[in-house]
């Protein structure tokens, strides 16, 4: 089973590694990189998982980033990964208590009645479905580099709130 911890107790090179082996060491070169460029990962909602033997088996990191609309206006949202697990440990449930520790945490930020921010990542349709993510309201929102719009997914209470088109970047703040 695996033991959920905050990323920052876990030192920085051991997660590069960790990403380097579940991604390859050519990662930085993706397109969700250049969508979180410049910003620090939120502390407050990413998270390590150890194995047994408290080893780190994954990791996962959420950032702030925005929709631009063409009218320049910025809107928050939150980046969701990567979402990170040894290549030997994959399909032992690391990931999935991993995204329940950090959805987990964005919904408790949002407790004190207020919708949470809505979440967007780059990933797999079927299988982040399970946490309410979909393509559905992404078709016209654009990535600063090459990516599947059937990839561009996002998790929102009301995704009416946000704009049908924009670029995702980096949030200025």
């Amino acid at each position: 089973m695996a033991t959920i911890i905050p990323l920052s107790a876990v030192e920085p090179a051991l997660v590069e590694q960790l990403l380097d082996e579940a991604f390859g060491e050519d990662r930085m070169a993706r397109t969700a990189y250049r969508v979180r460029e410049g910003s620090p990962w939120l502390e407050a909602l990413s998270f390590a998982a150890l194995d047994d033997g408290d080893f780190l088996a994954g990791s996962i990191q959420l950032w702030p980033v925005a929709l631009a609309t063409p009218d320049v206006k910025g809107h928050p949202l939150i980046m969701v990964g990567p979402v990170a697990v040894l290549p030997a440990l994959q399909g032992e449930g690391y990931g999935k208590a991993l995204m329940g520790a950090a959805l987990g945490a964005v919904e408790a930020m949002a407790a004190d009645g207020t919708s949470a921010l809505p979440q967007v990542m780059i990933g797999d349709a079927e299988y982040y479905g399970q946490w309410g993510f979909s393509a559905d309201h992404t078709g016209n929102w654009h990535c600063p580099g090459p990516y599947d719009p059937a990839r561009l997914l996002l998790r929102c209470d009301n995704p009416g709130i946000l704009p049908d088109e924009g670029m995702l970047g980096p949030w200025a703040g």
